[in-house]
């Protein structure tokens, strides 16, 4: 069984020997592989539909894990108990919504490993985390074909302020595609300007702090070179 770059770098995040909760599971690819390869003890895969649950049972017959595994219908970790897992993986979702799963589950705030890969609404999540008593220990990025992922290791804790570009791209890093991922940041940046600055009624503010976030990623790409 072979996971795909995106599901490999979240997997090669998860503590070794954990209890993982792998929520939105989908396929079960993730905590299958992870047991398969005696990376973790136990998992728990939740997901809010039926569908993807019952394909995540079917690949941990396949595979063998059944044992190793309970599979929960529910929305986030409403249905997993804190005692039961040490680590939680979320991967393929919204900021958004996995801000609300975190703020659902207060809990995962205290001694447990988090392994986040959001698609969208980076600034705001990374924002969520620093108030809400999250410190994002680091980050690294993935390519799959065309696309670059951000995958974060996230525990309780204190995060010091971050500046915009911060809040965009995460703290500055020497990871192998950290320049392209600025790069991406950038052009979605400077898009977002042009859309700011061609709007009837211009939001002075927005534009202000997307200015402030574009420099700072420039600063980033100079220190990089």
């Amino acid at each position: 069984m072979e996971l795909t770059p995106r599901l490999r770098a979240v997997a090669d995040r998860v503590p070794e020997g954990a209890r993982l909760a792998d929520v939105g599971a989908d396929h079960g690819y993730l905590p299958v592989w992870l047991l398969l390869n005696g990376r973790i003890r136990w998992a728990v895969a939740s997901d809010l539909r039926p569908g993807p649950l019952d394909n995540a049972k079917e690949n941990a017959r396949f595979y063998g894990v059944s044992e190793r595994m309970d599979f929960r219908l529910c929305d986030g970790l409403s249905a997993v108990r804190p005692e039961e897992v040490d680590a939680v993986s979320i991967a393929g979702m919204g900021g958004e919504t996995i801000a609300g799963i975190l703020d659902s589950a207060p809990w995962t705030r205290e001694d447990k490993t988090l392994v986040l890969q959001p698609m969208t609404s980076f600034p705001e999540l990374r924002l969520w985390l620093q108030q809400h008593g999250y410190l994002i220990e680091s980050e690294s990025v993935a390519r799959e074909g065309d696309r670059l992922y951000s995958i974060w290791t996230v525990r309780g804790g204190t995060m010091p302020p971050l500046a915009p570009a911060e809040l965009c791209a995460g703290r500055q890093s020497a990871d192998p595609l950290r320049e392209e991922y600025l790069d991406h940041i950038l052009s979605k940046i400077a898009r977002a300007l042009a859309g700011q600055r061609a709007a009837q009624r211009r939001d002075e503010a927005a534009i202000a702090w997307l200015e402030e976030a574009a420099a700072g990623l420039n600063a980033m790409k100079e220190e990089l070179s």
